[in-house]
């Protein structure tokens, strides 16, 4: 491996100006609301024992993908925003890929399990809990993170083994698959033939599978005789369809873009979709349309108001 390019400039979005302030003070709004969204969740889940389901652990480890994409892409973000322009090493760039690809490809599989996991509830309800036992659903998890990471990590070899020539400038918000190959001077038809493969792999498949889950799931809600029932039945999963929705339908757009032009900057535009908006999404999406959210954490904060008052006290009487 040849490397004449040893640090790379990211420019981010380069012609912001006047709107430079604005624009990296409503990112960090957004980071701060996803990590305490997403935390939020993690947290309710391991204090509340209402939330000890297969759903709920499924959500659970999709905040925790949305947690590692969000603190992988945000921080170097939010640094090329505010001087307009970041410079970061090639293999830091690298680095940067590796996590965003296998929390990505990560959330991908799990957001396919999750519908699985949907099907099941709606279409086999009775046989439900005997099929999807923490067990499974732990052994489900493993799969995916290993998947992820391995397959992702043997793809990242291939393109640290590329010789690196130049240009050292990355017009993007972050390092992606394609503004990096376009670095090197290496034949990268097999890399790109590799990278066709993980897409299909993590995108089409999981898609396809979660298409054919909730096309069963509707035609079964469909045969419910009781409005209300039907209702209830759909009301499950609305969450889920709606960030399924989000998630694929951006990373689909993003992915047809041709990179150049106006087009580059509207590809920009739409990368901040699912790396920014959708990690904050998710966890608003999740906890203002369900119940049991609401309910876990109201009994959390009545509980540690009226411990604390306590807890002063205690502390009071021992001095």
């Amino acid at each position: 491996m040849t490397n004449n390019v040893t640090s790379i400039i990211l420019l981010g979005f380069p012609n912001l100006k006047m709107f430079t302030f604005p624009f990296f003070s409503l990112l960090v709004l957004l980071y701060c609301g996803t990590i305490s969204g997403n935390l939020l969740i993690v947290v309710l889940y391991l204090v509340s024992k209402t939330l000890q389901s297969p759903m709920y652990f499924f959500i659970t480890q999709l905040s925790l993908c949305d947690l590692l994409l969000t603190t992988d892409i945000v921080p170097v973000l939010l640094h090329t925003v505010l001087y307009g322009g970041s410079t970061i090493t090639l293999i830091g760039c690298i680095t940067q890929f590796t996590i965003f690809a296998v929390s990505e490809s990560s959330e991908c599989l799990l957001l396919s399990v999750m519908s699985y996991d949907r099907y099941l509830a709606i279409c086999s309800p009775l046989r439900y809990h005997s099929i999807m036992s923490h067990v499974l659903c732990v052994k489900l998890i493993c799969i995916i993170w290993l998947i992820g990471f391995l397959v992702i990590l043997n793809h990242t070899f291939s393109i640290y083994n590329l010789d690196f020539c130049g240009p050292h400038i990355i017009d993007h918000v972050y390092c992606d698959f394609e503004p990096i190959l376009q670095l090197s001077c290496s034949d990268t038809s097999r890399i790109h033939t590799q990278g066709f493969m993980l897409g299909s792999l993590f995108l089409i498949i999981p898609f396809i599978v979660i298409v054919m889950s909730y096309v069963y799931i509707v035609i079964t809600i469909l045969k419910i005789p009781s409005n209300t029932r039907r209702y209830k039945a759909f009301s499950t999963c609305s969450s889920h369809l709606i960030v399924v929705s989000i998630f694929f339908g951006t990373l689909i757009i993003v992915y047809m873009f041709p990179p150049g032009g106006e087009s580059l900057t509207l590809s920009k535009v739409l990368s901040l979709m699912y790396t920014v908006l959708t990690p904050l999404l998710n966890p608003i999406i999740y906890t203002m349309r369900n119940k049991d959210f609401k309910e876990a954490y109201l009994k959390i904060h009545i509980e540690s108001c009226l411990l604390n008052p306590v807890a002063l006290l205690v502390q009071y009487i021992g001095r």
